[in-house]
């Protein structure tokens, strides 16, 4: 408890964004959050007080700062969990427990889980040697999913396998580095969705509206809130599909179901435990903000509205270019805000590299399409320093 203002204090492992805009979130409730990073330029590093310094490996660090806090929460999965299962002997409040954080730190165990829910998911299979995958594609049909079954993110991890000859070469390889495996069937899929909610101990559950998630190269590049086109009874399967896997698996604290909306229905993906990329957009685009949601949930408290603030809301990802670019930083916010007066953007704190995340940028207005456009051409801006509709930033105007 903190002893100058009376609320409890929450503890994150992991200094990244999720966890430096949850900072901002615990600002307007008064919070004092606690972060464990690996070091002081971590991204909520820069911005948060209460930083300590260890690694979310070390059993020794993870206790320690522990002892400081009310209840300890997460930016990201990777913490072994066993160390979370000692922490909870000791009588650590962990949120979402090991238990639950399982599931989204193994592929396999979720897939074995969610079907024996009878929830819809890919058909699946642990992978040993190339014989597993090629029985598996010769059954079900080639190309499939190779999987990490822990680890990957961002398109780190998978791999399209096309017949034997392709599982040959690759699977000897990662069976030797110690990799575990999945493979799956691919699924032929209209498009990606997510479906974000949060619940509390207590067992409250709340939802944002279903979104589309826009991939390239394995990155979400765009959120679409609500997602357009989405039949209304879908949207409420995907809602209600969310909510169930988080009382089922007792998942305390925001959880993020990634879908596949497929011509005969919705298959689960993947599953995240925290804050998320697709959940951005609710900083501006709803009552209340994922990372506030995630705070109150953890903490037990009633849960906020999650209602859109506007029909239209887009969230388009920064990302290095591939080409350093002819402006600053600073240049680049200047004459973004002055072209785009209501864009709202958020940067991580991090070096610019190609691919890699380094802020959004959030609109919101009437019109689905105006909001998208004027979304995607500002990450562009900003990532680049160049406008691709032609645009001049000195005339105001298009040449």
């Amino acid at each position: 408890m903190d002893t100058r203002t009376g609320l409890p204090i929450v503890g994150m492992v992991g200094g990244g964004q999720l966890a430096r805009m949850t900072q901002q979130a615990a600002i307007a409730l008064g919070q004092s959050l606690h972060v464990l990073a690996t070091s002081p330029d971590e991204s909520a590093a820069l911005v948060t007080p209460n930083v300590t310094l260890g690694s979310h490996t070390d059993l020794d660090a993870l206790t320690g700062f522990a002892a400081g806090v009310d209840v300890l929460t997460f930016d990201h999965e990777h913490v072994p969990n066993e160390h979370l299962r000692a922490l909870v002997e000791r009588g650590v409040a962990v949120r979402p427990g090991p238990e639950a954080l399982l599931h989204a730190q193994d592929k396999l165990v979720m897939r074995h889980r969610l079907d024996a829910l009878g929830l819809p998911v890919p058909r699946f299979t642990a992978v040993r040697e190339v014989a597993d995958v090629v029985k598996f594609g010769d059954e079900h049909g080639w190309p499939c999913m190779l999987k990490a079954a822990r680890g990957g993110y961002d398109g780190r991890g998978v791999w399209l396998l096309n017949g034997a000859g392709s599982a040959g070469e690759l699977v000897p390889r990662l069976v030797e580095w110690g990799t575990p495996l999945l493979v799956e069937q691919r699924v032929v899929m209209r498009r990606e969705l997510a479906a974000v909610v949060a619940r509390s101990p207590f067992g409250q559950g709340g939802c944002w509206p279903v979104v589309e998630t826009v991939q390239s190269n394995g990155i979400c590049v765009e959120v679409l809130a609500p997602a357009p086109g989405l039949d209304e009874r879908l949207a409420r399967q995907a809602q209600e599909l969310a909510l169930r896997i988080a009382a089922e698996l007792d998942v305390v604290g925001v959880l993020a179901v990634e879908l596949f909306e497929t011509d005969s229905g919705l298959v689960v993906n993947e599953l995240a435990m925290r804050p998320h990329n697709s959940g951005h957009w609710t900083i501006e685009g709803a009552g209340t903000s994922q990372f506030e949601q995630h705070l109150r949930a953890v903490l037990d408290y009633p849960l906020g509205a999650t209602d859109l603030r506007a029909p239209a809301v887009v969230m388009a990802n920064v990302l290095g270019a591939a080409r350093p670019p002819s402006m600053s930083t600073d240049e680049r916010l200047h004459h973004l805000l002055a072209r785009y007066r209501d864009a709202h953007v958020h940067y991580y704190g991090k070096q610019e590299r190609p691919g890699r995340k380094i802020g959004h940028v959030t609109l919101l207005g009437e019109d689905l399409a105006d909001v998208r456009e004027r979304a995607r051409l500002a990450a562009h801006w900003l990532s680049t320093a160049q406008w691709q509709d032609g645009y001049d930033i000195h005339t105001g105007g298009r040449g």
